[in-house]
C-alpha cells in the first residue's frame, strides 16, 4: 500500500506537488531555454530570470544582481554529474526553494519569492560533499515566500521509536480482537462474528504508518482479491477480507473456521516479529500522508467492501491513524509548518464529517450516502490529503553534507 518516498516529490502525487509548491517551500519547474538566458533577462513568464551554475567549483556563481520579489533562477548543472540544489536561508538554513536530479548539461527553473535577507546556493553531487555557494544579500521588498529548516534521519528517529512503541501497545489489542473473532466463528455465532470482525478489522486499520513494516504479513492480514485470478474464490484470498466475505455472503461458519484461525495465526505472528521490526525513520512523515490518500483510493471508492459496508468505519479508522502518526511528528512540524493550526482544523472537520454518516447510531454504507453526502466526505478527506503532503514534503529527509 505504500508509495515510495521519492514519487511524493515528482509526477506520481500530484496533490504533493501542489501542497509543496503552495505552502513549504518551492519545487523545480522544466526546462529553461537550455541555460541560455541572460542573467537577469525577463523570460516569457514576465519574470525576471538568472542563470546559476551548479558544480563543485562554481555552486552558485552568476547570481550578482540580487533582487526582491518573485522570481526564476535557471539552474545549470554544468558538471559531470547529477546533483540536487537548495536554496537557502544563509543565517538559518531554512529552504526556500529545491531541485532534486538536475542532470549534467541541463538546466531546471527554480521560482521563488525572496524578500529581504540573506541566501546561499547549496549544491550537492552525487558521490560528493556538499558545496555551499557565496551568500547572496537581497534588500527591501515584500516579505519571502514560504521555507522550512530541512529534517534530517536523526530529527526522525525518537518519533519513529516514538510510534514503534505503540504499534506494540496496539498489537496486543488485535491479537486478543481477532481471538474473538476466530472464538465466534468456531461457535457458529454469525452475528457475533460480525461484530468481532468489525471491531478487530478496525484495529488493524488504525495502524497505517506501519504497514511498510509489515511486509508479507500486511498481505495475508488484510489483502484483498486484487490480482487473484479467481477472485473470491481463489485460495490466496485470505484475511480480513476473506472472513468478511464469508460471513456477510452466507457461506456457512464452519467454511469459514480455517480462514479465520489462518487470521488469528497471521496476527498472532506479527506481534512476536514487532518486537525484531524497525521502520525506516525516512519513510514517517511519508506515511501520514499516505494513510488517508489510500483510503481515498480504496475507501471512499467501497474497492474494500467485501460485504460488511464498513469502508467510513475503516475511513475513520485512518484517520485516527493519520492522528497518531502526526502526533509523534509534532515538535518537528511546530516549527516548520506555518499551517498548524489549519491541519488540526481540518482533522477536526473530518472526523466530524464521516462521524456524521451516522442512522441510529451505524455508520453507514457508502451506497447509502447519496451523492451530496458522499461528495462533502470526499471533499473534507480530499483536502486533507492535501494538506498533509505538506507534512511529507517537510518530513523528507535532505542531505546537509
Amino acid at each position: 500500500m505504500a508509495l515510495p518516498r521519492r514519487l511524493l516529490m515528482g509526477v506520481g502525487v500530484p496533490l504533493a506537488v501542489g501542497a509543496l509548491a503552495a505552502g513549504v517551500f518551492t519545487a523545480a519547474g522544466g526546462l529553461e531555454d537550455g541555460g541560455k538566458r541572460a542573467p537577469g533577462g525577463a523570460g516569457a513568464d514576465g519574470l525576471p530570470h538568472t542563470v546559476v551554475e551548479v558544480s563543485q567549483s562554481g555552486c552558485g556563481r552568476g547570481w550578482d544582481r540580487p533582487r526582491p520579489g518573485m522570481q526564476v533562477f535557471d539552474l545549470r548543472n554544468t558538471s559531470g554529474v547529477a546533483a540536487e540544489v537548495y536554496l537557502e536561508d544563509a543565517r538559518t538554513g531554512a529552504v526556500h526553494g529545491e531541485v532534486e536530479g538536475l542532470g549534467p548539461g541541463t538546466t531546471r527553473a527554480l521560482r521563488v519569492r525572496l524578500g529581504k535577507g540573506s541566501y546561499a546556493f547549496m549544491c550537492l553531487p552525487d558521490d560528493a560533499n556538499a558545496v555551499t555557494g557565496p551568500t547572496v544579500r537581497v534588500s527591501g521588498g515584500s516579505p519571502g515566500g514560504p521555507a522550512a529548516a530541512p529534517v534530517t534521519q536523526h530529527d526522525l528517529i525518537p518519533p519513529t521509536l516514538s510510534y514503534q512503541k505503540w504499534v506494540g501497545g496496539q498489537l496486543a489489542d488485535l491479537v486478543r480482537k481477532t481471538a474473538g473473532l476466530r472464538e465466534a466463528v468456531d461457535r457458529g455465532d454469525r452475528g457475533a462474528a460480525r461484530t468481532a470482525w468489525r471491531a478487530a478489522h478496525l484495529q488493524y486499520e488504525r495502524l497505517g504508518a506501519a504497514y511498510g513494516a509489515f511486509g508479507d504479513a500486511d498481505k495475508a492480514i488484510n489483502g484483498t482479491t486484487g490480482g487473484l485470478p479467481r477472485g473470491v474464490r481463489d485460495t490466496g484470498f485470505t484475511g480480513f477480507h476473506r472472513v468478511e466475505y464469508g460471513l456477510w455472503h452466507g457461506e456457512p461458519t464452519g467454511r469459514l473456521r480455517g480462514p479465520a484461525h489462518a487470521l488469528d495465526k497471521a496476527v498472532r505472528a506479527l506481534r512476536e516479529d514487532w518486537a525484531q521490526a524497525r521502520m525506516d525513520p525516512a519513510d514517517l512523515g511519508l506515511r501520514a500522508h499516505e494513510i488517508l490518500e489510500n483510503t481515498v483510493q480504496f475507501e471512499l471508492t467501497g474497492r474494500t467492501d467485501y460485504g460488511s459496508g464498513s469502508n467510513l468505519a475503516t475511513a475513520r479508522a485512518n484517520l485516527d491513524g493519520t492522528r497518531a502518526v502526526l502526533a509523534r511528528l509534532r515538535p518537528l512540524l511546530t516549527t516548520r509548518l506555518r499551517d498548524l493550526h489549519g491541519l488540526d482544523a481540518q482533522l477536526d472537520r473530518t472526523q466530524r464529517t464521516l462521524d456524521a454518516a451516522r442512522r441510529g447510531g451505524e455508520r453507514l454504507p457508502l451506497d447509502r450516502l447519496g451523492r451530496a453526502g458522499r461528495e462533502k466526505i470526499n471533499a473534507a478527506v480530499g483536502d486533507l490529503v492535501e494538506r498533509l503532503a505538506t507534512v511529507a514534503a517537510l518530513c523528507d529527509v535532505r542531505r546537509t553534507v
